[in-house]
């Protein structure tokens, strides 16, 4: 299945995508996509209801509305740093040992489509296309990343957006330089496992203003995701609905030589092989 959220900024309904035309309304069935559908049996109770309704031909047709998140705030988001042999090479930083953590606030998390605020103060406002995974069950101490197989729901398209000045120059954690609102847009939709051929071979891009400035693809990532389910089980309790950023491919703007950075108006496009694409634009402080 390949679950969205449609409508206005908290306001949005859960659906199910059928095609690139039309949708299954489930907000009669489970009144949202949050911590309560993924960890009290949600998926299960929703594949007859939408196999049913599609068969009767209870579909609806796509209207433009404004695409959310595909699942509410999250308890934690959570962020692997460095996690792509070839960005780690670009930053002119080691492969790590062991996956970096980070977090990002849980209310930065916005629609594939939203516009992205550059934070006050902000000079060098960055990119980065990220495969994200939410967990799909209360996740802690598992025994192997086989195991961990188990607890991821599905998979998403995430702009890890970044500001490296916050983050580089100012001292302490980066949480600092990843947190301020907007900078965790999501979706389209959230594909369950079963919609992806191999989930460690998805192509990856993004661009700036039409231009390609990400290409990659998840076959190069250090650390897979049921190595990083299992390996964050071991220091804190995983809930349903959380999200985890995996790390980004070469290409981002402090990779660049010269740096390059983003300024208001600028639009980022990006997607990954079967999850979808987004479209940002920068927008001024508020």
């Amino acid at each position: 299945m390949k679950l969205m959220r449609l409508g206005p900024a908290g306001h949005e309904k859960p659906v199910v995508r059928v095609d690139e035309t039309s949708y299954v309304d489930v907000s009669d069935v489970v009144p949202d996509f949050d911590e309560a559908f993924f960890g009290g049996g949600g998926m299960l109770r929703l594949e007859q209801v939408v196999a049913e309704r599609i068969a009767a031909g209870s579909v609806h047709p796509f209207a433009g509305e404004r695409i959310g998140a595909p699942i509410a705030r999250p308890h934690q988001i959570l962020c692997i740093g460095l996690n792509y042999s070839d960005h780690a090479a670009e930053s002119g930083m080691p492969v790590p040992d062991e996956p970096i953590l980070f977090t990002k606030s849980p209310n930065t998390l916005v629609g594939p489509h939203d516009d992205v605020i550059m934070p006050r103060g902000a000079t060098k406002l960055d990119w980065e296309v990220e495969l994200g995974i939410v967990i799909g069950a209360r996740t802690s101490y598992l025994d192997s990343p086989e195991q961990a197989r188990e607890h991821i729901a599905g998979y998403v398209v995430v702009n890890d957006v970044s500001e490296r000045a916050f983050q580089i120059e100012r001292g302490g954690q980066w949480s600092k330089g990843k947190s301020a609102e907007t900078f965790n847009p999501a979706g389209p939709w959230l594909a369950t496992p079963d919609e992806l051929d191999d989930v460690m071979a998805l192509g990856m891009w993004l661009d700036v203003n039409g231009q390609r400035r990400q290409t990659g693809s998840t076959s190069t990532m250090i650390f897979d995701p049921f190595v990083i389910v299992h390996y964050l089980s071991q220091f804190l309790v995983l809930e349903p609905g959380d999200l985890i950023n995996t790390g980004t491919p070469p290409g981002v703007g402090l990779g660049m030589t010269p740096p390059t950075y983003l300024q208001v108006g600028d639009v980022m496009t990006l997607g990954i092989d079967g999850l979808g694409e987004q479209r940002q634009t920068v927008a001024p402080p508020r």
